[in-house]
């Protein structure tokens, strides 16, 4: 086997110097017992950045990458042990908007609540900015904002101006920012949230 095949997504290095996985044949199937969560948190990355099946059906992902001193295994799992990383997802551009490079100066941890607040699914957005659909039993535009603290679909009011609804969403999104800013103990992340809807 080649160097080159070595490579995790073409680019990996596993320079783990211990076994990452425990992976037996059972019934003549591999199975996956157990994985090294610092190794499962940076070939998810690396996939996401290299992996064209990933891509297609994450278009969102095209075009990143990762730093070159994460391409090695044990770079990024020193960077890992320093984070507050259990139950938290890597995440490459709350920091940074539109950032495109996994690196240890662009990225955080976050938890998945979190994460999923901050998702604001452009790519299945329609004719509107995001916030605003259209009320067909009104006959007008409605601002809507989901709350990630109780979980509900919060109706923020009726625009005949798809401008003036959409900053109504963003008002409200601020608000919910704000107050996961509060919750933070990072710093920089903290200052991320507050910045993010404010203009």
């Amino acid at each position: 086997m080649s160097k080159q095949q070595r490579l995790i997504y073409g680019v990996g290095i596993n320079d783990a110097g211990y076994p990452v996985s425990v992976q037996p044949t059972i019934n003549g199937r591999r199975s996956t017992l157990w994985m090294c969560p610092f190794y499962d948190a940076w070939k998810h990355m690396l996939a996401r950045c290299y992996s064209d099946k990933r891509q297609v059906k994450f278009p969102t992902y095209a075009g990143c990458t990762v730093a070159a001193e994460w391409h090695y295994f044990s770079t990024f799992r020193a960077w890992m042990l320093a984070q507050d990383w259990e139950g938290r997802h890597l995440d490459k551009d709350i920091l940074r908007p539109a950032n495109k490079v996994y690196g240890p100066d662009a990225c955080v941890f976050v938890p998945g609540q979190l994460n999923s607040f901050l998702n604001d699914h452009g790519a299945a957005r329609g004719e509107y900015p995001i916030g605003v659909t259209w009320n067909r039993q009104a006959g007008k535009l409605l601002a809507r904002c989901c709350n990630p603290f109780t979980r509900k679909l919060e109706h923020l009011g009726y625009f005949t101006d798809s401008a003036e609804a959409h900053e109504a969403w963003r008002a409200r999104k601020h608000q919910h920012a704000i107050r996961y800013a509060d919750m933070q103990i990072d710093p920089r992340l903290a200052a991320a949230l507050r910045t993010r809807y404010a203009v």
